[in-house]
């Protein structure tokens, strides 16, 4: 019997990595929107291209498997910053389950930067 674990682990990054790269490229064809959206919460819009970069480039990472710790802890920490910034209002449900999201995917990252890329990767920490 084959061992699955390298299977799904490459799986587990590539679907945690999928998510900010579509809100990556997502912002760029809304940059307008999004720039507003983050100025609404008292968010810098200068910062946007930070986020773009940092979503983009640490997805990207993240499904190479390429400075996975690295590109997953800084994740994690954004996730987090994100959830409280801007999903923090429990009483609109759409918004506690975004938040909750956050916190799952925060988890999944940090599990991540533990286990690191697996075998199938072109870094190996």
């Amino acid at each position: 019997m084959t061992d699955i674990n390298p299977h799904l682990l490459t799986m587990g990054r590539l679907l945690l990595a999928v998510i900010f790269v579509m809100a990556g490229v997502n912002k760029i064809f809304g940059y307008a929107g999004t720039q507003q959206y983050m100025e609404s919460f008292g968010v810098p819009g200068f910062l946007l291209p930070l986020v773009i970069a940092l979503e983009l480039g640490g997805g990207l990472a993240i499904a190479a498997g390429f400075m996975t710790r690295w590109a997953a802890q800084a994740l994690a920490v954004f996730t987090l910053l994100s959830a409280f910034i801007f999903h923090f209002d429990f009483g609109d449900q759409a918004q506690s389950i975004q938040f909750m999201k956050n916190l799952a995917i925060a988890g999944g990252l940090l599990a991540l930067s533990v286990s690191g890329p697996g075998a199938w990767a072109l870094g190996k920490k």
